[in-house]
């Protein structure tokens, strides 16, 4: 770290990022911008905050994959609301039994107002769809499992 950089400051930042269960916080004062992110993990949901000073602007996380038995469990990147669909009444972005491209939205992940595409990592078949329209999710929580 930069001698000019504030440790207890990015600590003080880590624990706040673990409290909320937020992906990632950003804060900018001046020249300083300091950004605390939970790296995606594709092995297993739990991660350690990692701190990038003087960092480009976030863009959003992809979403975790983790491989199970026939699929592979497409998992949210952040905490937030599921969007199964574009708009209310609209058709779903994947169904269950739908094919998908890599990098189509699948869903939407909406987090302090931001709506996230969440895409896929490959091209499959929708096997399962675990949350509803509408539903709060936790990151790192079961979205659908593609086959």
């Amino acid at each position: 770290m930069s001698k000019d950089l504030d440790e207890e400051l990015v600590r003080k930042l880590a624990v706040l990022l673990e409290e909320t269960g937020l992906g990632e916080i950003e804060y900018a004062v001046g020249d300083l911008r300091i950004r605390i992110a939970k790296p995606t993990v594709t092995t297993t949901y739990a991660a350690a905050p990692a701190a990038v000073a003087a960092a480009p602007a976030a863009t959003p996380a992809a979403p975790v994959a983790v491989p199970v038995e026939d699929g592979e469990v497409i998992a949210s990147p952040m905490v937030g609301t599921a969007y199964i669909a574009p708009e209310p009444g609209a058709a779903s972005f994947a169904p269950v039994g739908s094919a998908v491209r890599k990098g189509q939205t699948i869903m939407i992940v909406e987090a302090m107002k931001t709506m996230n595409p969440i895409p896929a990592p490959r091209d499959g078949t929708v096997k399962a769809v675990h949350v509803e329209n509408g539903q709060p999710v936790e990151y790192g929580q079961s979205l659908l499992v593609l086959e």
